[in-house]
């Protein structure tokens, strides 16, 4: 099991006899097996780190980190807030960090070729294989989410869901990547991470994201990572159109696409939910929310993750507390509760106008805040919150 009770000192002297760590989550008074496993691949090492056992036939949780980050500075805020701890009694959690990334990380001998996007995608059928998982719910950031995305892609018996921030399906423009020439690679780092918002006011947090970049990421093996970010190509993704052609490329899988609306990605992930099956995928902007909305509005998120899990028939009993207010859009902006700033940061009026259907968006956001066992929740157009 993912979880046990700490019902005796019996129980807890055996969970410490066991060859792994047993971590403690104080505000829930649980505790749950974390397991670190370098998985071999033709790419390279991959570090993962196993949180939880899995359940049956049931999927796991597997997320991937952007550029500048590891699972632990992506992530942590999120999966060890008190909202999250109910998913992770009925998920297990695979933490996958792209090569040299993780925490100690030893520098790449020399000739060591850094796989690209694609590469690194085709390496998680390994991952899965290695624990034995039959199948996943992807959650990523930047990066991550490319990489996740492409594997969808490849793969999709293997993907039963993704949640998708902060992601860009094209290609670095030349402007991009001039602009990343002449400039230091923290500081490019924090500008991709970070809107320009965050920068200007919120000194600490990109005090404390700059200081991890500097210090705690090994700066070798990070300029490898970011250089394949950087060199990666399109997803190729094409929206179906009804009558169209059947062998369209896009993600078959119910998607959450998420970005917060002073986030540096809005663009971005607006023209990727252009290019998606609007019957499975929603784009979710998140008020009030910078870069990182898993570090920004970590019990916001998690609430839609529920959502979005129960709309895949998971977890019907799941409690809902945060999440009581979204408004879809319609026309040609997308509302958030604070209205103006939301449109600030969109442009998207013509190009989304066609998938965005308002009876149906309002439907939606009833089922958001009336019944949290909807089957239907999280299924179709825009949201915000």
């Amino acid at each position: 099991m993912s979880f046990v009770l700490l019902n005796s000192i019996l129980d807890y002297h055996h969970l410490l006899s066991m060859d792994t760590l047993v971590q403690f989550n104080s505000v829930s008074l649980r505790v749950y097996l974390v397991q670190e496993h370098d998985v071999e691949t033709p790419h390279g090492r991959i570090h993962c780190t196993m949180k939880g056992m899995p359940k049956g036939d049931r999927p796991v949780i597997l997320t991937f980190h952007d550029i500048g980050l590891n699972h632990k500075t992506c992530f942590d805020s999120m999966f060890q807030h008190e909202d999250m701890q109910e998913i992770m009694q009925h998920f297990a959690v695979c933490h996958v960090d792209a090569p040299g990334q993780h925490e100690g990380a030893s520098t790449f001998s020399t000739g060591y070729e850094y796989p690209s996007m694609d590469q690194l995608s085709e390496s998680l059928p390994l991952v899965l294989k290695h624990f034995g998982l039959k199948s996943v719910i992807g959650m990523a950031v930047g990066a991550g989410a490319f990489i996740l995305a492409r594997f969808a892609l490849d793969y999709p018996a293997l993907v039963e869901g993704l949640v998708l921030v902060n992601i860009n399906p094209c290609a670095e423009g030349w402007m991009d990547w001039a602009a990343n020439k002449v400039t230091a690679l923290p500081e490019m780092l924090i500008g991709h991470l970070f809107g320009k918002e965050e920068i200007s006011n919120n000194h600490d947090l990109i005090a404390t994201y700059r200081h991890h970049i500097m210090n705690d990421m090994n700066q070798y093996n990070l300029h490898h990572f970011v250089k394949s970010y950087n060199s990666r190509r399109d997803l190729e993704i094409e929206r179906p159109i009804p009558g169209g052609k059947v062998s369209v490329r896009t993600l078959k899988c119910p998607s959450l696409l998420v970005v917060g609306d002073s986030s540096p990605a809005v663009d971005a992930v607006v023209e990727c939910n252009t290019k998606l099956d609007p019957t499975k995928t929603t784009l979710l902007k998140m008020a009030d929310c910078g870069g990182l909305p898993m570090v920004d509005q970590p019990a916001k998120l998690t609430e839609a993750f529920k959502y979005f899990i129960q709309g895949m028939g998971y977890m019907p009993a799941a409690s809902m507390t945060r999440l009581v207010r979204s408004r879809t859009a319609s026309g040609s902006s997308i509302h958030s509760m604070d209205g103006n700033r939301s449109r600030s940061h969109t442009n998207e009026g013509n190009r989304s106008r066609s998938h965005t259907n308002e009876k149906r968006g309002r439907s939606h956001t009833d089922s958001m805040e009336g019944t949290a066992n909807s089957s239907t929740a999280l299924k179709s157009t825009e949201v915000s919150c």
